[in-house]
């Protein structure tokens, strides 16, 4: 089958890649010339595991095709896939601009009668786009004289991509959710992903707002439980219970499950965030105050700050010229995204703080120094951030920081003071080697070696 997938982030550079994976023609539009450069030249603009294996393959076999002309793009597709960014706005709604543009220069194309392809076409968000947007881009169509359900059928598709696993997902996924009163438009969507789902999972056709709102509900349900987790994380602390047991204990319900109860720093990425805000967005302009998901936003905007918080306070208020070692730039591992990543939130408030700032991430380099230039230093390696450092912050639970050599960490670092934000570590383990070591929502030890942490360093703010 021919597709046209517009837009080459994430979402669209995955589904794209994994269609023609799949044996399909697909063309992937976008309006960077850069980036269509890039990927003409074989070169990924985005890591994500697996993808260049199957970005090599699908152009080596000449089934993957980008280019920046539109029409070039869906001439002859029986299906195109609008990828588009839809980024909150100041009042926390779902910018549309982009799916609308491209809507509008769509439909331009397909009323023009220049275009080869089948008399039928399917346009499909796989955008993430509020409740009711479906409606909006058909009427687009219909102001060009093209008849929903006739001439072309306006679906919802939405992604459940998780970054650093995205290949993977799209290959085998939980479920695939379309969008449709179509049954034309049904049956060819349904045809476009059985290969995916021949494990068994299923394919569930859905009305087109329904669809639109599974995708919000399942983010949202999901960037919640982490919130309450990280209440909970706060509270332990305070009465002196661990947040590890807790969590275990809860998560032997049946009914509550073990997925996305681990305490950190919260939720970031260019899902979580905007789609809370979106949707609750979209319930206070239905009449509807959802305070759940305001209560969300509002705990993990705290629970991003908190390590920058407990460092200022470890400091006795003064973090001037102070150097402080940040494992972990990227919002999660798998991924060299910062979009929302708690590391920039917390490096940002040690820079505003006149901190010295060392940062080092797998993958997350290039995107960080997009952010912050040469206001923090850059490491080549884990531990080259850490000599003469006074603490060090762990924002990300890459694999390599799970398994360190923790002696090393200790001896390198000017004061062996390590504020873990994804709980990696053992707190009695890290007390026995000597370090002082504070993580989320479980108790902490006394260092016992390193000349008691060097005298509690030095009656907590004074130079050893």
């Amino acid at each position: 089958m021919e597709i046209a997938v517009i837009g080459t982030g994430y979402v669209g550079l995955v589904s794209g890649t994994c269609f023609a994976e799949m044996g399909h023609d697909v063309t992937c539009v976008d309006t960077d010339r850069d980036k269509i450069q890039q990927l003409l030249s074989g070169e990924l603009p985005i890591f994500e595991p697996d993808l260049e294996k199957y970005f090599d393959r699908a152009r080596s076999e000449d089934r993957l095709h980008f280019t920046t002309d539109l029409a070039e793009g869906i001439d002859g597709a029986k299906v195109t896939f609008f990828a588009l960014p839809t980024p909150p706005g100041e009042d926390g709604s779902a910018d549309l601009t982009y799916v609308k543009q491209a809507a509008g220069d769509v439909a331009d194309l397909f009323a023009s009668g220049t275009l080869q392809g089948p008399e039928r076409r399917i346009v499909v968000n796989k955008s993430t786009v509020p409740v009711g947007t479906g409606e909006e881009v058909e009427e687009v169509f219909a102001e060009r004289g093209l008849e929903h359900g006739t001439d072309v059928a306006v679906v919802s598709n939405p992604e459940f991509l998780r970054e650093g696993s995205a290949v993977e997902d799209f290959m085998k996924p939980d479920r695939v959710v379309i969008g449709t009163e179509v049954e034309w438009a049904a049956e060819r969507m349904e045809t476009l992903y059985e290969p995916f789902v021949r494990q068994g999972n299923p394919i569930l056709v859905v009305d087109r707002r329904s669809a639109e709102m599974i995708k919000y509900a399942a983010n949202s349900l999901l960037a919640t439980r982490i919130s309450f987790m990280n209440e909970i994380a706060n509270v332990c602390e305070r009465v002196g219970a661990n947040v590890d047991k807790v969590r275990l204990g809860i998560s032997k319900d049946h009914r509550i499950g073990p997925h996305f109860l681990y305490a950190g720093i919260g939720f970031g990425g260019s899902c979580f965030p905007k789609d809370v805000q979106a949707l609750a967005h979209k319930g206070n302009e239905v009449g509807y105050a959802p305070e759940i998901l305001e209560a969300t936003l509002r705990v993990n905007d705290r629970q991003r700050r908190r390590l920058a918080v407990d460092v200022k306070e470890r400091f006795g208020g003064d973090l001037a010229n102070k150097r402080i070692a940040v494992w972990g730039l990227s919002f999660k591992p798998g991924t060299d995204d910062t979009r929302e990543a708690p590391s920039h939130v917390i490096i940002e408030k040690l820079l505003d703080e006149g901190a010295e700032v060392a940062g080092y991430d797998p993958e997350a380099m290039g995107t960080t120094r997009e952010t912050f230039g040469d206001q923090i230093e850059y490491g080549e390696g884990m531990y080259d951030v850490l000599g003469g450092a006074e603490a060090l912050i762990i924002c990300t639970e890459w694999h390599e920081f799970r398994r360190p050599d923790l002696g090393k960490v200790r001896d390198l670092l000017k004061r062996p003071i390590v504020f873990d934000g994804r709980n990696l570590y053992d707190p009695a383990r890290m007390a026995e080697m000597g370090f002082e070591y504070q993580s989320i929502g479980r108790p902490s030890y006394a260092p016992e070696t390193k000349e008691e942490a060097i005298e509690e360093a030095i009656v907590e703010n004074g130079q050893p």
